[in-house]
């Protein structure tokens, strides 16, 4: 009975503790879901605020503007492409890691260009700006050759990938396309053969019977122009005699006739 007890008890908390587990991870899910979406919307509205400062403002503010879209742009178009093929090519990894290094240094000029947005001298906001630019280029263009290297290594692999399974269709439609290259020489070996049928020695005309008055060479020859010879009639059945068939013993006698 304790045993039974000691089981039912170490079930129930075996339960209970699965079932913390899994609302611990139900809570996780739906926290990093709702901070994905809260990070997305506010980087949506950054993004459409940066660009209508790009627009619809002139001087050191649409400069710096213009800087921060073109810094965030590239690097979220890097980082999607890196982590869209390190899913399908593991050797994509390095490249990775070299763009979280890189981040870094794109998230920290985020901030220094965010911060002196809200700079009141515009005066040395302005001295700095080549500065920034210069970063900026740098930042950007090294994110571009990752992503770009990335997605000629992709298409490298799709075009090999492409080459490969052309060269496969081209042979499975050769070997189903067999009869064409067999059908002329089957002809030709047709051709051939009816052509030595036709100027065999046995097919040949039979030549002229010589001038021989001789009675087996005017026969042989009119056999030969008129055809095969006419076969004889069936001949007449003649009745045996009956003096010359043989007697058996058992057979009796034959009683000769009397005459009144």
């Amino acid at each position: 009975m304790e045993a039974a007890i000691t089981i039912l008890a170490l079930l129930l908390v075996a339960f209970v503790a699965l079932g913390v587990y899994a609302t611990v991870k139900a809570v996780g899910a739906a926290k990093r879901g709702v901070d994905r979406t809260i990070t997305q919307a506010r980087r949506t509205v950054e993004d459409t605020t940066l660009r209508a400062k790009s627009f619809g403002q002139t001087g050191v503010a649409g400069e710096l503007a213009q800087l921060r879209l073109a810094l965030r742009t590239s690097m979220r178009a890097t980082q999607d492409a890196l982590h869209a093929g390190a899913a399908e090519d593991a050797s994509l990894a390095e490249s990775v890691a070299l763009f979280r290094r890189l981040s870094e240094h794109g998230l920290e000029l985020d901030d220094e260009l965010k911060r002196l947005e809200r700079e009141p001298d515009r005066a040395t906001v302005a001295g700095l700006l080549p500065k920034l630019k210069e970063r900026t280029q740098r930042i950007t263009h090294s994110a571009e050759s990752l992503r770009w290297a990335a997605r000629d290594r992709a298409r490298q692999f799709a075009d090999d990938d492409l080459d490969a399974l052309n060269a496969q269709i081209d042979i499975e439609a050769g070997a189903l396309r067999h009869w064409t290259v067999e059908e002329p020489s089957q002809a030709s070996g047709a051709g051939a053969s009816a052509s030595t049928a036709d100027h065999s020695p046995g097919t040949d005309w039979p030549e002229p019977a010589s001038a021989d008055p001789s009675a087996g060479n005017s026969g042989t020859a009119g056999q030969a122009w008129s055809g095969p010879t006419r076969e004889e009639g069936p001949q007449a059945i003649t009745a045996p005699d009956p003096r010359l068939r043989t007697t058996y013993p058992w057979q009796k006698s034959t009683r000769p006739e009397t005459t009144n």
